[in-house]
């Protein structure tokens, strides 16, 4: 069943388009890599499936009861990011906050989700220690868990493995597969074409030509 199509979709900033005429769905379980050069418009595209900004043309539909604040989304880290002064606790219950509509505090339902998210990244340890001090394959598992606060179904993430060191890039790449084979939708941005082939179900070309095509484990 499809959550996301995408028909006629042209994107960009403005009056500048980086991508058109763009066509794909994405089904239920699927584990969809979107590969490509520097400045092709990966970002730009799974920025405009968030509604982080608006499509030039074209249409994106969600399926199977999914809305658009039920999508968990992890972006790529910044500097600023990595220094941000808080617990892992506090960051991974924030990732519960559209879930509690209009009131200004996080029930027990919302506690319960971040800690089952926090086990299952396998941080429990971590839990009151400060974001700051983690390392970066640390940091990228407390960023996962609050990404996991917001959904049951559909997971987005750009450059997930970008800086890592081998063990934890290895590290992560298992996660990720391991979430996609429990249920959960991955669409994931990524410039390994290896391990793209390796784990993904599909795999998105954009560049001169917008190809998509079956990977190893279709």
């Amino acid at each position: 069943m499809a959550l996301i199509t995408v028909k006629d979709l042209s994107i960009g900033y403005e009056s500048k388009v980086v991508l058109k005429d763009i066509s794909f769905i994405v089904n239920e379980g699927d584990y969809l890599s979107i590969v490509g050069e520097n400045g092709a418009g990966k970002s730009t595209l799974m920025r405009t499936i968030l509604g982080l900004q608006p499509p030039l043309k074209g249409e994106i539909a969600f399926g199977e009861g999914l809305r658009q604040n039920e999508i968990g989304y992890l972006p790529q880290q910044t500097s600023i990011q990595k220094d941000f002064p808080a617990s892992v606790w506090e960051i991974v219950l924030s990732g519960c906050q559209a879930r509690c509509g209009m009131r200004p505090f996080y029930g027990k339902g919302e506690k319960l989700i971040a800690d089952t998210n926090i086990s299952r990244m396998g941080i429990s340890d971590l839990k009151t220690r400060c974001f700051s001090e983690l390392s970066g394959g640390q940091q990228q598992r407390v960023l996962l868990a609050r990404a996991l606060c917001a959904t049951r179904k559909l997971l987005l993430m750009d450059e997930p493995v970008a800086g890592l060191d081998p063990d934890a890039t290895s590290e992560m790449y298992r996660i990720i597969d391991e979430l996609n084979r429990n249920g959960v939708t991955i669409i994931m941005i990524s410039h390994d074409l290896e391990a793209a082939t390796r784990y993904s179900s599909n795999i998105l070309h954009i560049g001169k030509e917008f190809v998509i095509g079956g990977g190893v484990n279709a």
